[in-house]
């Protein structure tokens, strides 16, 4: 008993250390980082056209004041991750740390998906901040694209490397759906629609990080419940880092995550939940995402059918803006919501995994 015990606490250091390490040096190096977008003039600039191409005539009344506003914060986020990774294989080596956080089977794939996609949306953000083309930033048709390069990528590794090929019903006792080969697009699906999902929400300070904190948070816990321990201490090492982005992008914002982040961090939300073998709750926990991209999707579709529009502005958060809130109050009636379920996808997911 008292040995199950030490190794539990061991577990839980290891966790706690490494979200608490990102926390630190995220904390250090955002002083030095946001000097260097300033430096080099890396501030947000309003797109013109929204993704139905017509002008962003609201959008740009209700953010003018933030125009300018250093961004692609995401850098740093996911250069965070990296860094405390690189560092936990050192600290294994003398012995601080008793598990490194590279592994094979549990953070590959996550990695990946952080940096591909993170290099994605600092593309884009890029192009956006110099002003280039058009969209000012890269077409929805070319970021959806490498979307599902990287994706059908991941897919293949889970289906062919690991062995993945069935979904676990969100349902207390029930058994495993079969997929096959289906699990590759339905993988595919969840990633992308994740990863675009978070970007929809990143628009109002704190707003996604608050967010995405509670999400990987809730998969943290259901990770080290699967036996998952590094996919744990990863989870960790996400929120920590988001954490203290947070810290400065609580209204008003320093600076902004931009595509690099809300992309980076969206779509490997969707591969650990695959990892975790809950890709159903994914929508409980990160109920608010959906919320926003369905905004999106029935205002897309209204405008294209109907030839007219259901919200004054979507994603919803804007809409709220638009009708007068204040965007602190939807910030935090969104993390209320948001808080309340996750605890309940976490409880359901536990449910189903003990």
């Amino acid at each position: 008993m008292n040995t199950h015990f030490s190794a539990i606490i061991e577990d839980l250091t290891l966790i706690v250390s490494s979200g608490v390490l990102a926390f630190v040096i995220f904390m250090i190096l955002t002083p030095w980082f946001h000097n260097q977008l300033i430096k080099f003039r890396i501030g947000k600039q309003l797109r013109e056209n929204a993704l139905s191409g017509e002008k962003s005539t609201i959008f740009n009344q209700l953010h003018a004041k933030k125009s300018g506003t250093p961004t692609m914060g995401g850098l740093l986020i996911w250069g965070t991750i990296i860094f405390v990774v690189i560092i936990s294989v050192v600290l294994q080596k003398f012995g601080i740390f008793h598990q490194s956080l590279f592994n094979r089977k549990e953070t590959w794939i996550p990695l990946f998906t952080l940096i591909s996609c993170g290099i994605l949306g600092a593309v884009d953000d890029y192009i956006n901040v110099r002003g280039i083309g058009k969209h000012r930033g890269l077409s929805a048709k070319w970021k959806f694209f490498w979307q599902l390069v990287f994706s059908l990528a991941g897919a293949w590794w889970f289906y062919d490397k690991l062995g993945f090929n069935s979904i676990k019903m969100p349902i207390p006792g029930a058994s495993e759906i079969y997929l096959g080969v289906w699990y590759i697009p339905v993988f595919v699906f969840i990633i992308i629609a994740t990863a675009n999902a978070v970007n929809f929400t990143d628009g109002l300070d704190g707003l996604a990080a608050g967010l995405l904190i509670l999400a990987f948070g809730s998969f943290g816990v259901l990770a080290y419940a699967k036996g998952l321990l590094i996919l744990s201490a990863f989870c960790a090492v996400i929120a920590g880092a988001n954490l203290a982005f947070l810290w400065f992008n609580v209204p008003p914002a320093k600076f902004y995550m931009g595509d690099t982040g809300s992309l980076a961090l969206g779509a490997t939300l969707g591969v650990i939940a695959m990892l975790t073998g809950q890709a159903l709750i994914l929508p409980i926990i990160g109920f608010m995402f959906v919320i926003e991209a369905l905004s999106v999707v029935i205002q897309l579709t209204s405008k294209k059918f109907f030839k007219r529009k259901v919200f004054k502005i979507a994603p919803i958060h804007h809409h709220f803006e638009q009708c007068g809130w204040q965007e602190y109050t939807i910030v935090m009636r969104f993390w209320i919501i948001g808080g309340i379920m996750a605890a309940f996808g976490t409880i359901l997911g536990l449910l189903n995994i003990l």
